[in-house]
Order: C-alpha cells, then structure tokens, then sequence
C-alpha cells in the first residue's frame, strides 16, 4: 500500500535546491472590463491596480521556498531597473542570488497581463505583452557565468532547469551542468522549452514535459495514460533519462522509469481559474521530492496536489506545504491519513496551528466505542478546530489492570473505528501508561476528558496548563461505559448458553 500523502509530504525535509534558467518578471495590470471603446471594437480596460511577480525561472525559485526549501537561483537579467525589481523580489522571497548576473546587452525579460473583471466578478487575462530577446547568452558572458555555476553544483540535493527558450539554457551550458552533477550524483530535473529536439537534456535524471510539449519531442499523440507512458519510455530510451514525468493537465501524471515501472498517477478534478505557473509548481514539487529522496510515483502524488492548487489561484501564487497539508486532509475519505503516528501527528498539529486553529486533545482506551465515547467526542470537537484522539496501545491497556482479556479490540482496529467519525481530525497509539509525552510534543490548546471526572483528576492537567493551556471535562452518558458493557454480555453469556452441536 502507498504511504500516505501526509507522511510523504513530512519526508521532504529541508533541502538545498540550485535552479538555472530564464528568470522572468511578471507584471499584472488588473481593472474592471466595463465596455467596448468607442475608437475601437476593443475591450476598455479600467485599470485600479497593479502588481509584480517572479517568473520562470525566478518563479521556481520561489516556489521552492514555499515549499521550504532552500534555494539559490543561476540566471541572467538585464542591467536595467526590471532587472533590479528580480532581484528584490528574490531577496524578499528568500531565495540567494549570488549566480544572478547582469548583462547590460540584454533587457530583463518582462511579460505584463491585462487582468480584466466583468462586473466586479472573477478576473480573466485578456492580453499580455512580452518584452524579451531569446539569443543565447555571448561568449563573453557565458565565460563570466558557467565556472561559479558549475562549482556551486556539489553544494545542492538537486539541480533544477527551467528552460523558457530565452537564451540562458544554452547547449553548452545544460551539458556542462548535467555532465558536472553525474560526476558529483546530484540529480538534474528539467522543464525542457517546447520544441522537437531534446537531445540537448541528454542525460539528465528527468523531464517534466506537457502533453503538448510530449507530442512535439516524440511525434506521437497522446490522447491516453498508455499513448503518454509509450511517448516516456521513447524519451527515457533516446536521450538516457533515469525517468520521466509527462503532466497530463486534469487526466494527472505519467511516471515513467528507464528501467523499471510506469504507470499514470490519476488527479482529482478541480476548478480552473488560471494555469499560468502550474508547471513551474509541479517542477518545484518534483524537484524537492527527488532533492530529499522520495520514489517518483510519491513525487507524482504530491505534484498532482500542488499543481491543482496552483490552478485554483489566480496569476502565480508558491503553494506551502500547510496548504497541501490541508488539501490532503479536507479530501480524504477513508479516513486512512487520519491514523499517524507521534512525529506526523506532531507535523499536521504544527501545521493547523500556524493557521490559526485551536487544538483539542483527548484520550482513553476506547476498547469498545459507544453512544457516550461519540457524544463526548462530538462534544470535544465543537471546542475547537482540530482534535486529536490518543488511545492505549494494547500493552498500555493490560497495564492499566483492566484484565488478561482486555482489549477486547486490538489497536489497529479501534484506531479505524475512531477515524471513520466525523469529529476525530487524528488518531494516534500511544504505549505509556499515561499520555504526557504525547501532551509535551503536540501541546494542545485544550485537554479534555469525557466522564465524571474532577478537574485534577483529568491525567495531564497540570503539564497542560504549565504552558498556558486549559483543561475541561465533558458531559458523558449514564450507565453506558465498556467495562459495563462486558459486564453484561457476559451475564448473558452466562444465562443463554449457546446450543451444544
């Protein structure tokens, strides 16, 4: 079984990411569409803003920082007041540029959209102007920017090429790089310029190409899964790849492996307002996921969550990883990601509560779940916005002297029990005897327990409000617990025998 997305999301650490490419700025004019001028049959744009954002290469910068990554950016802009506004966007992101160098030659590439609303509603592009040269980068230049490059390579878990056919990503520069990263295993992942000649991407680890951008590098359609597997393994086979991922918009991925298996990672459905930077997530994502040394098909699972999201955005907006988080939470239902152990619990808790929400913590043996257990954790979960469940493991439970018979469940099967209700956001086992060390890590705002307990009776009450936290009891059904609820099948038991065959 696959692990789940929370879990692999958690995997991808903290690593080092060297990008090189065109860098772009993107400029967005946005205004209301309210009518056709009078000059012209064209549409009158009322501008009442504007705003700058990081493109191409710059933009996968960017992402990657969303996603927690740290980032250094090898390009070339313009010596020219574009070319400034990149780099204190890419200080302002995060992102090192000590390989952004200027070149007075060139002008800073610079795409600007007109972003009309009809009546105030959702904004659409209704033009760009692009402001660009594409030669290569001069030799001079080349000279100046490949040596520093080609020495910051060791330093990275992965090399990212975000080729937007301006001039930057040169044959002579792409295969120094790819040659140089081999020599030092750094894997080398490329969004390949569209066009019908790979040969230049030879050797890298992998491509993400488009459906379209597929077709055109292989000469072959791809109306399915299997036409963009057969269209993969063609690129894996003629420029050496280790393995390929052809994005196939709303139909998901195709991971295809030189050397092993292939198959197409499906994507649920979502609303499009704008694709404008997709690409550039799903190269991010795939990117940290190779950098921290998750297998390609879970990279593919997370790409399809963070270029979903990207389309749901208007204009070019990096993805975070509490955003994925969520999306994962808010659209599992099996309840599968639900169960987790400490160190997840402890990430997804982190995550809910940088985003303001307030944590609920309760626990117990829940041996048998009953009407009373769902009350009161319905009751627990109208407290706050996210609560968490920690049951005895079922040492803990024989522990607690509750019997050589007890549990009458097994973990495993309580923990799914608990995760099919609505209320319960995480189940976690735990094998002490009480729960402090799981109330020391997750540090809930609020500690409750259902039953007639007193206040200091509630085990953990005291670490709970040492930093700042409080403690409640809930209200709980009379006369319904487990241990009466044995009880009483074993009187039955005992009266109605069951017949002797």
């Amino acid at each position: 079984m696959a692990e789940n997305l929370a879990g692999v999301l958690r995997r991808l650490g903290r690593p080092s990411v060297l990008v090189l490419g065109d860098a772009i700025l993107d400029r967005y004019i946005w205004g209301n569409a309210e009518r056709v001028s009078q000059e012209a049959p064209v549409i009158l744009l009322r501008a009442d803003h504007d705003e700058t954002r990081l493109g191409g290469a710059a933009n996968v910068g960017n992402m990657l920082r969303g996603l927690e990554a740290k980032v250094r950016l090898a390009t070339v802009v313009g010596d020219d007041p574009h070319g400034a506004v990149v780099r204190a966007e890419l200080s302002r992101a995060g992102v090192d540029d000590a390989l952004v160098f200027s070149d007075a030659s060139r002008p800073t590439t610079v795409k600007e959209r007109f972003m009309g609303r009809a009546q105030n509603r959702h904004p659409h592009q209704i033009l760009r102007v692009d402001r660009e040269v594409r030669e290569p980068l001069s030799a001079a230049m080349t000279a100046r920017f490949l040596p520093p490059l080609l020495a910051a390579i060791p330093d990275h878990d992965a090399v990212l090429i975000s080729d937007y056919g301006k001039g930057v990503c040169t044959p002579e520069i792409i295969a120094a790089v790819i040659a140089t990263a081999r020599q030092a295993r750094v894997p080398v992942i490329i969004d390949p310029r569209p066009g019908s000649d790979y040969s230049l991407y030879r050797g890298a680890t992998a491509v993400t190409p488009n459906r379209l951008e597929t077709q055109l590098a292989t000469g072959l359609e791809i109306r399915t899964g299997d036409e963009a597997i057969a269209a993969g393994r063609q690129l894996c086979r003629e420029i050496e790849l280790n393995h390929a991922y052809v994005t196939l918009d709303s139909d998901g991925i195709a991971v295809i492996e030189a050397k092993g298996e292939a198959r197409l990672v499906p994507t649920r459905k979502r609303q499009v307002y704008d694709i404008t930077g997709a690409g550039d997530m799903v190269l991010a994502t795939i990117g940290v996921g190779l950098a921290a040394g998750i297998a390609p098909f879970e990279i593919a699972r997370l790409a399809n969550i963070a270029g979903g999201l990207e389309v749901e955005r208007v204009g070019v907006v990096p993805i975070t990883r509490d955003e994925m988080l969520a999306d994962i939470q808010a659209n599992d239902r099996s309840g599968r990601t639900k169960v987790c152990s400490l160190a997840e619990v402890e990430y997804q808790v982190g995550a809910r509560r940088r985003s303001g929400q307030t944590i609920v913590f309760t626990n117990g043996c829940f041996d048998i779940l009953h009407a009373g257990h769902v009350q009161y954790l319905e009751q627990a979960a109208r407290e706050g916005d996210c609560l968490v469940v920690a049951i005895n493991s079922d040492d803990s439970i024989r522990r607690l002297n509750k019997g050589s018979e007890r549990p009458i469940i097994s973990a495993p099967h309580r923990a799914i029990m608990l995760a099919a209700l609505e209320a319960v956001d995480f189940v976690v086992v735990f094998d002490e005897s009480t729960p402090h060390a799981l109330l020391d890590r997750l540090r809930p705002d609020l500690l409750v327990k259902g039953g007639a307990y007193r206040h200091d009776e509630i085990v953990g009450w005291e670490l709970v409000e040492s930093y700042g936290g409080a403690v409640k009891a809930l209200s709980h059904v009379p006369g319904l617990s487990t241990t009466g609820i044995i009880e009483r099948l074993q009187q039955t038991a005992d009266v109605d025998p069951p017949p002797k065959k």
